[in-house]
């Protein structure tokens, strides 16, 4: 099935060359070793570093051809590793050389660790895409694969978007080889299985399905793969093409499928029973299946003591509260409700709104679309001057803002609040749907007030309980309730107590710790 995939992007322009129907048959390499190569020139278009080194082997002057990408190869591994051992090897050949070359190159020649016989021309254009080198030999339908993939990559730094003050400083690169050691270094289990893509018609990705067998349901495992295999795109432009296409849902704001830079929290998210997808060339690993809850937990709980990190979860739900619904409430008590609000702290509020030309909910809308526009500002500016910008520039917006009458200080107090709420969370992902959220209630509340913010939650509680994430309701452990599961949800128990992995994944192997 794999080999399928990995040949169903470059078969149909390889049959098109060839004359020949699309979705035929995979092509075989033929003995005529010139039209195998001029087969790749053809297809490729023979661009400029597509390199073809010619020359011959044995007493017998075997000619033969290597093929590769100058500028994904490692040339110094190509000349000791392929062609070095190639030229001194055959200096007394054998008779037999003509009938048994391939065999003889792989079993007594080559020093590579990484070599593999290819017999279709889909494979061999496949591989050099791919950054190996191909070798051919004149009257052989097979030819031999060799890893020499050697382009230069980001060195393992400390993630940008999910700090920690006590953990690991490693992230994930945009090597997918690297990636994937930083998941078996810290997994070293025979059962952890790596399942390879070839994805996207033009532009091939590699990507990688993680899973530890034994523990993950075998039917999200294959739900998994299905989804995987029915993307049919041009180009994979990163982990959030692979995203959007696996949810469950594409109508809803929040995050169905988790994505990290952290191989600490993909660790534990496979030891739980959950899959990992990556994409070469994306430093971010996507994490599934997900619940709401996992939106407001971090690697760093583990790290800490249970009731630390019991706080901390309690502290990012309020925040969450915050987030989305402190904006909505000013606006139905100031416009709707006054008589909830206590007598002094309403003649403070009426007191600093004085002058002020505008109703609560556009004084609300302008601060809060001000925010956002230099929060954006911020992520795109450099890093030093997007720091300033955030910082300095809301402090100055502000400030004149109520100095020209324009707000009030108590809309300043109320909108910073809420931005310092919506930095508390973990996950990026999240923190936007709770922006996009705030909007809305914040129109609910300047239409129907208290009652539209009441209306407004129990939808919210609807959409949660009828979201999946591949088939796991995005409210559990609540709706469906298991208990068993808030040991590690918005609780943090202590380790002794976590005996056995989340009932809501199913996984095949419950228990996770052996209490005696």
């Amino acid at each position: 099935m794999l080999n399928r995939m990995k040949q169903a992007g470059a078969r149909s322009r390889i049959q098109r060359a060839a004359g020949r129907e699309p979705n035929s048959e995979p092509l075989p390499l033929r003995t005529d070793m010139k039209s195998n190569l001029d087969c790749m020139l053809a297809i490729t278009g023979s661009p400029d570093d597509l390199i073809v080194r010619h020359f011959t082997i044995g007493a017998q002057h075997l000619p033969v051809a290597l093929m590769f990408i100058d500028s994904l190869v490692d040339k110094d591994l190509v000349q000791s590793q392929v062609m070095k051992p190639l030229l001194q090897h055959y200096e007394n050949a054998k008779n037999d050389l003509y009938h048994q070359a391939v065999q003889l190159v792989v079993e007594e020649v080559l020093t590579s660790v990484d070599v593999e016989i290819l017999e279709t021309q889909e494979e061999v254009l496949n591989t050099i895409l791919g950054g190996d080198t191909v070798l051919f030999l004149s009257g052989s339908r097979q030819a031999i694969a060799i890893g020499s993939a050697g382009w230069k990559s980001r060195g393992i730094e400390e993630p940008l978007t999910e700090s920690i003050i006590r953990g690991s400083r490693e992230g994930f690169v945009e090597d997918l080889r690297t990636n994937i050691s930083l998941i078996r270094r810290r997994i070293r289990n025979p059962e952890l299985r790596i399942m390879t893509f070839k994805v996207g018609r033009r532009a091939k990705k590699t990507i990688v399905l993680i899973y530890v067998e034994g523990v993950a349901n075998r039917g999200i495992v294959h739900e998994a793969i299905r989804r995987i295999e029915s993307l049919d795109i041009d180009d994979i432009e990163g982990s959030g093409t692979i995203e959007q296409w696996l949810s469950d849902s594409f109508m809803s704001p929040f995050p169905l499928i988790a994505n990290t830079e952290r191989p600490d929290k993909v660790t534990g998210a496979l030891l739980q029973g959950r899959l990992s997808v990556m994409v070469d060339g994306d430093p971010f690993a996507l994490v599934l299946p997900i619940t709401f809850s996992s939106n407001l937990q971090s690697p760093e709980d583990f790290y800490q003591n249970w009731l630390l990190a019991t706080l901390t979860r309690i502290l990012r739900l309020l925040a969450a509260a915050i987030a989305s619904f402190l904006p909505a409430l000013y606006i139905a008590l100031l416009e709707f409700h006054h008589g909830l609000i206590p007598s002094k702290l309403a003649f403070s509020i009426a007191g600093a709104r004085e002058g002020v030309p505008f109703p609560a909910v556009i004084e609300a809308f302008i601060m809060e679309t001000t925010l956002e526009l230099l929060r954006e500002a911020g992520i795109r500016l450099p890093k030093p001057i997007g720091q300033t910008i955030g910082i300095v520039g809301g402090l100055v917006i502000g400030e004149a803002a109520v100095a020209a009458g324009i707000v009030s200080p108590i809309m300043v107090i109320v909108v910073a609040v809420t931005a310092i709420a919506s930095f508390s969370f973990p996950s990026y992902s999240f923190a936007i749907a709770l922006r996009i959220l705030r909007f809305t209630m914040m129109l609910a509340a300047s239409v129907f007030g208290l009652y539209g913010i009441i209306l407004g939650y129990i939808m919210i509680n609807i959409h949660f309980v009828n979201l999946k994430s591949f088939g796991i309701p995005y409210s559990t452990p609540f709706a469906p309730l298991y208990l068993d599961d808030w040991k590690d949800v918005i609780l943090r128990a202590p380790v002794s107590f976590l005996k056995n992995r989340p009932r809501m994944l199913q996984p095949q192997d419950k228990k996770r710790l052996n209490k005696k």
